[in-house]
């Protein structure tokens, strides 16, 4: 079979993460690549990995020329203009099978509109890359844990966080950039895994219906760790004068449309978690059952003491966000495959292979979106959101939160 050629627009964390995640792809190679900075960087990252030759080209035209598939993976605040840099390509003539989105779709829920109708305006199948339901442990238990769901019923509670040190890059940092804080860069994955765990086996991801949300949002009190002081000067952001939230907290109600029944998905998210690194925790309560993930319960540890610590050259190498180089340290042996980045991968190749969309699409990061800016609205306006409100739908359609004005010195609290 002859591979299946990706293209990837934006060569930043992102991009590397998913071409290591290709290594356990079958039959898929990365075949190209278009970005501002960081192309050559990549290029040669897929060569030493094996995964393809990733030629460099000089425009998104020239790129969907030459590959099968493109994946967004540009900064937040750039989806749009590619996504019509995209779309003009197809019409030019450029033979896709299919297009990916990383995650969120959109800072605001009008800007994630405009991705799904520029998306289908190319009529080609889509994918929106959500890593955290591909996860093999969160598949797992739905199907460990199916017989029993069908006879004492489905999950009612779920919680979901997902908490490090923060972002490598400075337009993270910048709200009016990125779309807000913590909540918009990684409550979307939280939002999502407790919307997926609550579903009913076998229903599709939208099945249950979101009926309110409320949610809290806060600021660190005792400032920021040096290297996240230096790292935001070096990248030009004052995050003195637009803060955004690094703390959030909520809660997403959802209705069975069939029994009525009515369950709950908990969120919480941070970049205050200064331990290990990258900690994903995800738990479902149901009757007479449960189950539990913990991402740093790992079967490899290892301890590197103070005089051997100056010998280490990336923290990094053992548990993405580390940041420590000494002590008893967390080893992930393959943080791609365990976050879900391979399965996701696999699930676009093989649909856009077949000419469909892939598990997730454009449509469901919209309805992502949705629920994380009813939790910033929520946040915000210190009320319970109610999405059955059709007022408070089409409020939604052009809310911008004051954090993502650069507004957040007048609604964060300091916790």
């Amino acid at each position: 079979m002859e591979k299946f050629k990706l293209g990837f627009i934006g060569a930043g964390f992102i991009a590397r993460f998913q071409a290591k995640a290709l290594q356990s792809v079958r039959d898929a190679e990365l075949a190209g690549v278009y970005a501002l900075k960081g192309a050559q960087e990549l290029s040669a990252l897929a060569k030493k990995l094996g995964v393809g030759e990733c030629r460099v080209y000089k425009s998104v035209k020239e790129l969907c020329k030459n590959v099968d598939a493109v994946a967004i993976f540009v900064p937040n605040y750039a989806r749009v203009e590619i996504m019509g840099k995209i779309a003009d390509a197809v019409k030019e003539g450029a033979e896709l099978k299919g297009i990916i989105c990383e995650k969120p779709l959109g800072r605001t829920v009008k800007e994630a509109m405009e991705l799904v109708k520029i998306a289908r305006s190319t009529g080609l199948p889509n994918a929106y890359f959500e890593n955290q339901l591909h996860m093999k442990a969160i598949r797992a238990q739905k199907e460990q844990l199916r017989p029993v769901e069908e006879k004492m019923g489905p999950i009612a509670l779920a919680r979901s966080s997902e908490e490090h040190s923060g972002p490598h890059e400075g337009w993270f940092w910048d709200p009016t950039r990125q779309g807000g804080g913590v909540l918009c860069d990684m409550g979307c994955h939280s939002i999502a895994c407790c919307w997926y765990v609550l579903t009913p086996y076998g229903k599709p991801v939208n099945y249950l219906k979101p009926i309110a949300v409320s949610a809290e949002v806060g600021l660190l009190k005792w400032g920021l760790p040096k290297w996240r002081e230096e790292l935001l000067k070096r990248m030009g952001v004052d995050y003195s004068k637009t803060p955004a939230e690094d703390f959030a907290t909520g809660i997403v109600t959802f209705k069975n449309p069939k029994t009525g029944q009515i369950v709950k998905g908990q969120f919480t998210n941070s970049w205050m978690y200064d331990k290990q690194g990258l900690r994903l925790m995800m738990d479902g309560l149901g009757p007479g059952y449960a189950f539990e993930f913990n991402s740093q319960f790992s079967s490899l540890q290892v301890f590197i003491g103070d005089e051997a610590a100056e010998a280490v050259a990336d923290a990094e190498s053992a548990l993405e966000k580390s940041t420590a180089t000494r002590g008893l340290l967390i080893v992930e042996p393959n943080e791609p495959d365990l976050y879900g980045y391979v399965d996701e991968l696999t699930d676009a190749v093989n649909s856009f292979r077949k000419g469909k969309d892939g598990f997730l699409t454009f449509e469901y990061g919209l309805e992502i979106t949705k629920l994380c800016q009813a939790a910033y609205m929520s946040a915000e306006q210190k009320r319970v959101i109610d999405l059955t409100d059709k007022n408070t739908q089409k409020e939604l359609e052009n809310y911008v939160s004051l954090i993502a004005q650069g507004r957040g010195k007048e609604v964060l609290p300091i916790i």
